[in-house]
C-alpha cells in the first residue's frame, strides 16, 4: 500500500495525450507522462485493502506485486520498485504501455470507479529503470551444457529465452521475419509502443547469451525434425494469427483484406524494412473496419495516420453500459462502453451491426452492405443499409496457430479449437520434449497473458532437464 489515506487525499490522474489532430500526423508514442511528484501521489493512493485482488488471478496473469512497488514508489524508492517489478514480468515496459489493465478493473477503489493507475506507475517505473540504467545483463557464470530452442520470438518466446538463459542453458530463438518481437513489432502500431523498447531488450537478452535466427520460418525454410534433434527441448511460442475467415460475399474483391496483413506491412514501413506484395494504404480512403476488439482499433488508428478520408467500425455486439454493475462483476474485467485512443480520432461507430456482403464495381470494393440485429445477433429485415468503402478490413479475431508448415511436421495434437494441447502446469505437448507456451497453447490472449506462459514453461523446460528448477512460477 502507499499512504494510509491517500485514497482519500488524491484524486486519480490519469496520462494525458497529445491532441488528436497532432498524434495522427505521426507513428510515435503520443502519452504525456506524469512528474515523479504526481506518480508518487498516484501510488500513495494504494489503500490497505486486506486483500489486493489486482494482483490475484482476477487481476494481474503475472501476479505483479502491485501493492509493493506502489509503497516503494510512494516511499520514492524507484530502484527497489523496479526491481519487485521485475521479479514477476520480464518486460514491464511492454506491458505498461499496451496491457488493457485488468488489474485496475480488479483493483478496490474501481468500486467507486477511481481504480489507482496502476498501469501508468508500473510504466514508470520501468522507463525510470532503463533511463538510470538499472536494467543489465544478468549473466549466469555456470553453463549446464543443455540446449533449448524456441520458435516464435513474441513476448511468451522472448519471456521463455530469458528465464532460461538465466538458469544456465544455451538458448537459440527461430524468428520468421527479419526482427525479433514477433506481432508485438510487427501487429502493434509504434503509436502504442515504439519498437526501441524491443531492441534493448534483445541488446539485453543476447548479452545473457541468447541467439537470435530470425528470417527463419522453421517447417518452411528449415526442416523441423532436423531442428529437433539438435536440441535437449524445443518450445513452441509462434502466436495464434490464422485469421477467423467470415467467408462474406465478395470478400475476394480488390481492397478487402484481413487486419494483420495491414499492421504487419504499416510497421514495417514505419520500421523501413523491405515490404513484399501490394502495399495497402488507406491515404484518401474510405475505410471500414470490421471487428470490435484491439486488432480493430490499431487498424482505426492506422488509417488515421495514413490520411483515410474516414474510418467506420462495426461490431455486431451491442452498445454496452457506460460503467458496469459492480456488485455483480467487480473483480473482474467487465463489459462497459470503452473508447480507445484510436476510436477517438474521429471514428464512426456502428453497434449492432451485421455485415452482410461486400459491394464491388469493376473487381473492387466500393461499398459494405449490413443490418442491424437481434440479441441473438440474427439480423433484422428492413434494418439494411450500405457504407461506402474504398478499402475493408477484417479483424474478427484468430482461429488458433497456422496449421501448415511446423505444426504439420511436428505432429504435435491439436485440441477442436486449433491449439496445441497441452496444460499449465508442465506446458508438455504430446511429442516427445516438445513444450508450447502463450496464444499458440492457450488461444488469441493479452501480452500478459503470454509473458505469464513464457515463464512457467520455461521453469517446465528446466526441470525437465535438470530435475529441479529455482525459476520461478
Amino acid at each position: 500500500m502507499g499512504k494510509v489515506t491517500g485514497f482519500l487525499e488524491y484524486d486519480r490522474q490519469e496520462q494525458k495525450y497529445q491532441l488528436a489532430g497532432e498524434r495522427v500526423r505521426h507513428f510515435r508514442e503520443f502519452t504525456l507522462p506524469l512528474d515523479d511528484n504526481d506518480l508518487k501521489k498516484q501510488a500513495g493512493r494504494c489503500m490497505d485493502c486486506g486483500i489486493p485482488f489486482c494482483h490475484g488471478p482476477t487481476g494481474c496473469p503475472v501476479h505483479n506485486q502491485i501493492p509493493d512497488w506502489n509503497d516503494l514508489v510512494w516511499q520514492s524508492d524507484w530502484e527497489a520498485a523496479a526491481r519487485n517489478l521485475h521479479s514477476t514480468n520480464n518486460f514491464p515496459e511492454f506491458t505498461g504501455r499496451i496491457c488493457p489493465a485488468p488489474c485496475e478493473e480488479a483493483c478496490t477503489l474501481n468500486l467507486e470507479n477511481q481504480p489507482v493507475t496502476i498501469k501508468t506507475i508500473e510504466q514508470a517505473i520501468a522507463d525510470k529503470a532503463w533511463e538510470m540504467g538499472w536494467i543489465k545483463p544478468e549473466i549466469v557464470e555456470v553453463s549446464t551444457g543443455k540446449r533449448v530452442a524456441i520458435i516464435g520470438s513474441g513476448p511468451a518466446g522472448l519471456a521463455a529465452a530469458q528465464q532460461l538463459a538465466r538458469a544456465g542453458h544455451e538458448v537459440h530463438v527461430y524468428e520468421r521475419e527479419a526482427k525479433p518481437g514477433g506481432l508485438l513489432r510487427y501487429g502493434i502500431p509504434d503509436f502504442k509502443m515504439e519498437k526501441y523498447h524491443i531492441d534493448r531488450r534483445v541488446k539485453q537478452m543476447e548479452a545473457e547469451g541468447v541467439v537470435f535466427h530470425c528470417g527463419v520460418n522453421v517447417g518452411v525454410d528449415k526442416n523441423f525434425a532436423s531442428l529437433h534433434n539438435e536440441y535437449d527441448a524445443v518450445l513452441f511460442a509462434g502466436g495464434a494469427e490464422d485469421p477467423r475467415d467470415p467467408g462474406l460475399p465478395g470478400q475476394d474483391l480488390a481492397g478487402v483484406h484481413f487486419a494483420m496483413p495491414y499492421l504487419t506491412q504499416s510497421n514495417k514501413r514505419v520500421g523501413q524494412e523491405d515490404i513484399a506484395g501490394e502495399p495497402i494504404l488507406a491515404a484518401g480512403k474510405h475505410v471500414v473496419v470490421i471487428g470490435g476488439g484491439d486488432t480493430a482499433s490499431d487498424c482505426v488508428g492506422t488509417a488515421f495516420r495514413q490520411g483515410a478520408l474516414s474510418v467506420t467500425q462495426l461490431d455486431i455486439r451491442p452498445k454496452p453500459p457506460e460503467r458496469e454493475d459492480k456488485l455483480t462483476v467487480w473483480p473482474y474485467w467487465p463489459t462497459k462502453m470503452r473508447t480507445s485512443s484510436s476510436q477517438a480520432e474521429g471514428a464512426e461507430r456502428e453497434f449492432q451491426a451485421a455485415t452482410l456482403g461486400i459491394e464491388g464495381k469493376k473487381g473492387r470494393v466500393v461499398g459494405v452492405q449490413c443490418a442491424r440485429v437481434d440479441e441473438k445477433r440474427q439480423p433484422i429485415p428492413g434494418s439494411e443499409f450500405t457504407l461506402k468503402a474504398d478499402l475493408v478490413f477484417l479483424a474478427i479475431g484468430f482461429a488458433g496457430s497456422v496449421k501448415t508448415g511446423l505444426l504439420e511436421e511436428s505432429g504435435v495434437a491439436l485440441d477442436r479449437r486449433g491449439n496445441v494441447v497441452a496444460n499449465d502446469q508442465d506446458y508438455r505437448t504430446s511429442s516427445d520434449k516438445i513444450f508450447v507456451a502463450g496464444d499458440m497453447r492457450r488461444g488469441q490472449s493479452l501480452v500478459v497473458w503470454a509473458i505469464r506462459e513464457g515463464r512457467q514453461a520455461a521453469r517446465a523446460i528446466d526441470e525437465h532437464l535438470m530435475g529441479t528448477s529455482a525459476l520461478p512460477r
